[in-house]
């Protein structure tokens, strides 16, 4: 039987490093519109999240939702919510990108408190998903699914059917 890691490979899966933090989440790197950022991968969080505070930086359209956000200790958040990103992890891209922004100041000071960096954001199920996700937690790596070459499939496909 072939062991996972070739099977990931043979399927076109692309391998991101994660950084195991003070507080013993995952933490992994990542640009939003070319811009990098520092993010906790939370298998939890329904959405992708990044600071309110962040909204140039990422250089973010964003408008108001009516979502409240919940977690982390924290309750009825106001939200905004940014569409049509792009994420970039690793090799993985993901061009249409939905965030949900909101303030993550109750995060960062608790990862402050036990001596962990702030983060920009949080990569939660709605990303895994995309990506067809698998995390490996002894070895700290999260493979996603390589979709470049169906976007040029598809890209060229478009073209020579007419």
């Amino acid at each position: 039987m072939a062991s996972l890691k070739k099977v990931l490979k043979k399927k076109k899966y692309l391998k991101v490093k994660l950084k195991k933090i003070a507080t013993n989440h995952l933490e992994l790197k990542a640009t939003i519109n070319g811009v990098k950022g520092r993010f906790i991968l939370d298998t939890g969080a329904s959405n992708s999240c990044v600071g309110l505070d962040l909204i140039e930086y990422f250089q973010l359209i964003s408008e108001d939702s009516e979502i409240k956000a919940a977690g982390a200790g924290a309750m009825n958040m106001e939200t905004k919510k940014s569409s049509n990103n792009i994420l970039r992890i690793g090799k993985w891209k993901m061009r249409t990108c939905d965030l949900v922004l909101f303030d993550l100041s109750h995060v960062n000071t608790a990862l402050t408190q036990h001596n962990a960096k702030e983060v920009h954001g949080i990569i939660g199920a709605d990303v895994l998903e995309s990506g067809k996700a698998f995390i490996d937690y002894q070895k700290n790596i999260y493979t996603l699914k390589d979709t470049r070459e169906k976007r040029l499939y598809d890209y060229l496909f478009k073209f020579t059917a007419k």
